[in-house]
């Protein structure tokens, strides 16, 4: 990427007040130059005016620019980039069986099966009056379907890395045909570990092909990634960056660690939520969590990585139903939801990196509807909510519940600590033993000595004696010697005295060739 060309008029850094005035007056669909079949397809979708990053990458992704485009979760990208590529493969579109007259042109990578998925719906949805066909690989399912209808001839080929890569080792796909390469959230990608099967991807594909790069953020990494797959790209980037929507309201409950479970509980029982997606940090949370909110009646579910592929898309189509009250995930699983009209986010636990918040409360608010973002604060999570507050720029309104108040740690902000009284509920734990120091042990020991004898006589008449266990059941003493308790009044010799019995057995004669005496004469 030798040279990168920032759009005019970019909102994250011209004012609305200077802009020129042809950006003010209404644009439509029919303004960008799309095909009657596609506006058709976007009419039928309800869409009647295009987002501002639509408006401005739809007539340069026709016209064959490289894209690097920085948009949020909610801004629309994905039409973005489907519309202006299914208008420049329309011209190939056949209506021939013959699967060489369907070869791949157009490849969309997506880092989830739920991101991939949300794009093939757009794919679907759009190109639905066109002869144009399109197909969605990712993993966790049998692959054998896949490869069957990647035979059959696909022109728009939807996937995650990894299930891409096990199509190229099994021969099931080819990349001669394609012209255009999309990249959706690469910032997701390089966090969850694909840059190197992306770089992979990248180097199989022709060398004269657009490419598009999607990203919330730009790190080192991706402009690195960029420099790769991208020629003299146009930056759009139609708000700040890590800028959150301003449809969407934010709230803090502080409350202890033990208190989240029942002050959750009590929110999604309110008239307030009908319906919320819930944040957890770890799919072992999530499991816990849904079990719990199960058991107090609610209905629940939850989606994570360790759950089925089929497992998955059910309880996304019951929360999209409305069947489901509160769908738990994590950040990897919950990406590229995209449900209509989702009125709550509630951050059970704040994520330790602060843009995660941005893409978690992405999922309401969206398409200029209003949206709450609710997080859970204990204690130790202070810091996330700090970090959060300057990637935002703005603080964050904290509301305390009565009767799930928060820890008497609780400081904010941090070192202008509040007196607070803790909990009468609150589980009372024991600190950890820690081993004293040397001289500690010493004036420990001196200091508790003299309590330790007058203590000591209570405590002996409390405890039961211990058992000698050198004395037997009968009063005998193995710890003495032995002494013979006959009676010593009789004289041995003496005729009164008894006879005594001797104990030994009479000896037998051994000749004297053996050692023996032989016998007496």
């Amino acid at each position: 990427m030798s040279e990168i060309n920032t759009l005019a008029g970019d909102a994250a850094s011209t004012p609305a007040a200077e802009l020129p005035a042809e950006a003010t007056p209404e644009i439509t669909f029919a303004d960008l130059g799309l095909a009657p079949e596609l506006l058709r397809a976007v009419l039928e979708e309800g869409y009647t005016k295009p987002t501002p990053i639509q408006a401005q990458a739809i007539p340069l992704v026709i016209r064959g620019q490289d894209i690097m485009g920085g948009a949020q979760t909610g801004t629309g990208k994905t039409a973005a980039f489907t519309l202006p590529i299914l208008q420049r493969i329309l011209p190939f579109a056949s209506s021939s069986p013959s699967p060489a007259k369907h070869p791949v042109r157009a490849l969309i990578l997506a880092p989830t099966r739920e991101l991939a998925l949300q794009v093939y719906e757009s794919v679907k949805a759009y190109s639905k009056h066109t002869h144009l066909r399109s197909m969605c690989a990712f993993g966790g399912v049998d692959i054998r379907p896949q490869i069957a209808e990647l035979k059959k001839g696909v022109e728009i080929l939807v996937a995650t890395p990894g299930r891409l890569l096990d199509h190229v080792e099994n021969k099931s796909v080819s990349f001669n045909s394609v012209q255009a390469l999309v990249l959706d959230e690469a910032d997701r990608m390089l966090d969850m570990g694909f840059v190197p099967d992306v770089t992979r991807i990248l180097n199989m594909l022709p060398a004269q092909r657009q490419s598009l790069l999607f990203s919330a953020t730009f790190s080192e990494e991706i402009k690195r990634l960029a420099d790769t797959m991208l020629r003299s790209p146009v930056l759009i980037e139609v708000a700040r960056r890590n800028q959150v929507s301003d449809n969407i309201t934010h709230r803090v409950h502080p409350v202890s660690e033990y208190g989240k479970r029942g002050l959750l509980i009590k929110l999604l029982k309110s008239s307030e939520i009908r319906q919320c997606l819930v944040f957890m940090r770890t799919k072992q949370g999530c499991s816990r969590l849904t079990r719990e909110l199960q058991r107090a009646g609610i209905q629940a579910d939850a989606i994570h990585g360790d759950k089925s592929q089929l497992e998955r898309i059910k309880a996304l189509d019951a929360f999209k139903a409305g069947e489901t009250h509160a769908l738990i995930a994590t950040d990897v699983a919950a990406r590229g939801l995209d449900v209509d009209d989702l009125p709550y986010v509630i951050n059970y636990e704040l994520p330790h990196t602060p843009e995660d918040y941005v893409h978690r409360i992405g999922r309401t608010g969206r398409a200029g509807k209003l949206g709450n973002a609710i997080s859970l604060v204990s204690a130790h999570e202070v810091g996330y909510l700090v970090d959060i507050e300057k990637l935002i720029k703005r603080p964050i309104e904290q509301v305390e519940v009565v009767g799930f108040e928060p820890e008497a740690e609780y400081e904010y902000p941090p070192g202008n600590k509040k007196k607070r009284s803790a909990p009468a509920a609150a589980p009372v734990k024991a600190p950890l033993a820690q081993r004293p120091e040397r001289g500690e042990r010493n004036e420990r020991g001196e200091r508790n000595e003299r309590g330790d004898r007058n203590d000591r006589g209570d405590r002996h008449e409390r405890r039961p004696a211990r058992r000698n266990p050198m004395i037997a059941a009968d009063g005998f003493d193995f710890s003495k010697p032995y002494e013979d308790t006959s009676p010593r009044s009789d004289v041995p010799d003496s005729p009164q005295a008894p006879a005594k019995i001797d104990p030994h057995k009479p000896k037998r004669v051994v000749a004297a060739l053996l050692g023996g005496l032989g016998r007496k004469q």
